[in-house]
């Protein structure tokens, strides 16, 4: 089997251990004890516990591969698996079901290997750079070709209200331009369902390498276009200022974010 063949399937083991517990913590309501990290930013136990859950595996399955972590840090390397344990905290403790789990595998600067799990939706995705992306049935995933002006997915910057302002804008033009925008709360679903054929397209600033390593990937490897606001494929994995859609689609926002 293909080396990066072999390292998706750790990356989708990996998540899907992550993803286990939180859906066994999400079966358990009224247990959860929600910790505030900034404004708008939390941390729960499961996300510690899953992010633990997932490490584990991977160094069970790569013990030479460090791993950068949202909860539990780490160092930058030139190779390094990034995990997000738990994309959405604040939709998880408030119930909303939209959460996901992402493991990426970046190399030199860019995701490689990737796996997204919706685990309170009974969905995931995964993908490897020149393999293409699949769903958990595996069939290939492939960007929207839906008719009409498009359905947009983004997410508002929370965390730095002095982002506002050029976000405001944007999104105003992009209501304007397309059919409709969605705002679930969970980036990494977001990406992947943009790499499903749902969305057409996503945007947002600021992002962490963990909220978007792995669904960047899945975006490309389903015939996607992903750089950042600027149009750099390899800049948006530094700033986090994400275009992420169908060529159409990322050519239009690139038009929009730059007048």
């Amino acid at each position: 089997m293909h080396q990066r063949e072999t390292l998706r399937e750790l990356a989708v083991a990996a998540a899907s251990a992550a993803g286990a517990l939180v859906a066994e913590a999400h079966a358990r309501p009224g247990t959860l004890t929600a910790e505030v990290k900034s404004p708008g930013d939390y941390v729960t136990e499961v996300d510690r516990a899953a992010e633990q859950a997932a490490i584990r595996v991977l160094r069970d399955g790569a013990p030479d591969i460090p791993i950068l972590a949202e909860e539990s840090g780490g160092t930058r390397h030139e190779r390094m698996w990034v995990i997000d344990p738990l994309d959405g905290t604040t939709n998880f403790v408030r119930g909303f079901p939209v959460v996901g789990v992402s493991v990426a595998l970046v190399e030199e600067g860019r995701p490689v290997v990737g796996a997204v799990i919706a685990p309170l939706l009974d969905a995931a995705w995964s993908a490897a750079e020149g393999r293409g992306a699949v769903d958990a049935e595996g069939r290939r995933l492939s960007v929207s070709t839906h008719p009409g002006s498009g359905v947009v997915a983004t997410g508002f910057p929370f965390r730095r209200k002095d982002r506002l302002p050029r976000y405001l804008r944007v999104m105003s033009t992009a209501l304007e331009r397309f059919e409709d925008l969605r705002r679930a709360g969970a980036a990494s679903l977001d990406l992947a369902y943009v790499g499903a054929g749902v969305f057409d397209g996503f945007f947002e600033l600021g992002l962490g390498l963990w909220d978007i390593a792995a669904g960047a990937l899945l975006v490309r490897e389903a015939g996607g276009v992903v750089t950042d606001w600027a149009g750099d494929p390899d800049a948006v994995f530094v700033s986090g200022d994400i275009l992420a859609g169908t060529p159409a689609w990322h050519a239009a926002m690139l038009e929009i974010v730059a007048a």
